[in-house]
């Protein structure tokens, strides 16, 4: 008889929560839930519950050595999460255990290692003393892959009395990061604002510079928060583990476990609740609606191409023309051409979604959406007649190759395949369009005054654009919500999601293509 294959081996150097909310347990929890297979070395020994930490004992530092020599000497490792130490001793300990099996950073078989830097419980309880910093920063840093700080950890690490923006965060990870680690991320939850940024940065080989990325993501308002930083960089280990080729791929998955987690959280004790960390293995490849979040088809489909998502919506030169009025206007002039033509297809493809559905109320919100779109092509004519194009003009312009590209594939996927597929295919332009016209409308860094495409931000801000924005998510929600999709499935409609998405991206890039304006407009995406 052949075994079964070994899951990866994930391991957590932390300390104990009571409470079963953060600490190993929160990383044994996230590890089981990734797929990985746990293994732990305890630190220390906390009495809290959701109200906060009461006391702490630790773990004498010869056996916490003697913890790590025998899991690893019989069971081995194949990634590392650092969390609560303690004191200097415990810090010595680690360090030195972790040399003595391993060796110096990047010899071979050295495993990844996260270190989350704990000195304060969610209620502000000490967890690091004071006199232990200097340890964990000459003697542990430079061991680890990526240290994962929150902006009180990272002001005391960075020796800085404060982080109020992004530039804050950028500046102390690069100063952490001279401390030997090969990466540090900084977590901006404690910072005011509907959207979190996270940033990453990540040392050249040399030491002398190093290359930033910031993660976005929407704030969940939730009171119960208890061990998401633990959640997170057990999650990122196990990503690393499970063979991720780099530390941001393992960071963007384990901020998603992280927000499915939150979003999913329930309320248990009087205090601050734990996340649910069982949310990826519960029998569905989405959470349910709920009103935290009751988009959840949408929302993961866009965090899921959110590179090609971002390019699309805010970082285009289309985009950014339209904003303050510099966008040429032969540019324009051929997205107008080349967007009536998409329009009829638009409507096409949307007959085509009536003919697939099964139900009058469907039939009903694909017929409205038609009829919306028959709307939009009459404004489209007399916009652009203000622009002196004629009528004669857009029925003598030739289909481009693009165009017919993306149609085509809209169309394809319509006809070879599922209802739900059709729709998320088109998703893209309709929420896309939607999203553009919102943030420009409203971001006072729109130039209004004396800007040619105000009218046009304003069509697709307007109550008759967003309408039908919101029927068509919400007609993506229903068809997830009555028939849930399993994980080969959702993987499917987010390939498809991208490539429309991309496709998208195109239809900006055609314009400065196509009208002969400098090819360097068209490759600053």
């Amino acid at each position: 008889m052949t075994s079964r294959q070994q899951p990866p081996r994930t391991l957590t150097i932390a300390g104990s929560d009571s409470g079963g909310g953060a600490g190993i347990q929160a990383d044994l929890k996230t590890f089981t839930a990734l797929g990985t297979y746990g293994l732990s070395v305890i630190t220390a020994l906390t009495s809290q519950n959701t109200l906060g930490v009461d006391g702490v004992a630790s773990v004498e530092p010869e056996f916490v050595a003697q913890q790590l020599r025998a899991v690893v000497g019989d069971i081995g490792v194949d990634a590392i999460k650092i969390g609560m130490l303690h004191n200097h001793k415990v810090i010595a300990s680690v360090a030195s255990t972790l040399t003595a099996l391993f060796g110096p950073r990047g010899s071979p078989g050295y495993p990844p290692i996260v270190l989350d830097p704990v000195m304060f419980s969610t209620s502000s309880h000490v967890l690091l003393d004071p006199p232990s910093l200097p340890a964990l920063q000459s003697q542990l840093l430079p061991l680890v892959q990526l240290m994962t700080p929150n902006i009180p950890e990272a002001q005391k690490l960075a020796s800085v009395d404060a982080i109020t923006d992004v530039q804050g965060m950028k500046a102390a990870a690069r100063e952490i990061a001279r401390l030997g680690c090969a990466a540090v991320l900084v977590k901006g939850g404690h910072l005011e604002g509907e959207t979190v940024w996270d940033v990453l940065y990540e040392r050249d080989g040399d030491g002398e510079g190093g290359e930033f990325t910031v993660f976005e993501h929407p704030r969940v308002h939730t009171k119960n928060t208890h061990g998401t930083g633990c959640t997170q960089s057990s999650a990122i280990a196990a990503f690393l583990a499970k063979g991720k080729p780099s530390v941001r791929e393992a960071i963007q998955l384990a901020t998603d476990y992280v927000q499915a987690a939150l979003l999913a959280s329930f309320d248990i004790g009087h205090g601050s609740g734990p996340l649910n960390h069982l949310v990826s293995i519960l029998p569905r490849a989405l959470p349910a609606p709920v009103e935290l979040d009751p988009h959840p088809f949408t929302n993961y489909l866009i965090r899921a191409c959110a590179p090609e998502w971002a390019t699309y919506t805010r970082k285009h030169p289309f985009v950014l023309g339209l904003r303050d009025g510099t966008l040429p206007r032969e540019c324009f002039i051929h997205f107008l051409k080349q967007d009536y033509i998409f329009l009829m297809h638009y409507a096409r493809i949307h007959a085509l979604a009536a003919y697939k559905s099964f139900s009058m109320e469907e039939i009903d919100a694909c017929t409205d959406i038609v009829k919306h779109i028959i709307r939009e092509s009459k404004h489209h004519i007399e916009y652009c007649q203000s622009w002196g194009i004629s009528l004669a003009e857009f029925h003598s312009t030739p289909e481009s190759g693009h165009t017919v590209a993306y149609t085509r594939y809209v169309l394809d996927t319509g006809v070879s395949s599922s209802l739900l597929a059709l729709r998320v295919a088109t998703a893209p332009c309709l929420l896309g369009y939607g999203e553009v016209g919102t943030w420009l409308y409203s971001d006072p860094g729109t130039k209004r005054e004396g800007n040619d495409y105000w009218p046009w931000i304003e069509g697709y801000a307007g109550e008759d654009f967003q309408l039908a924005v919101t029927k068509g998510r919400e007609l993506l929600e229903e068809t997830v919500r009555r028939d849930p999709l399993s994980a080969r499935q959702l993987e499917d409609m987010v390939g498809i999601f991208r490539k429309a998405t991309r496709l998208e991206v195109g239809f900006w890039e055609q314009s400065y293509v196509s009208s002969g304006s400098p090819p360097d407009l068209a490759t600053k995406c």
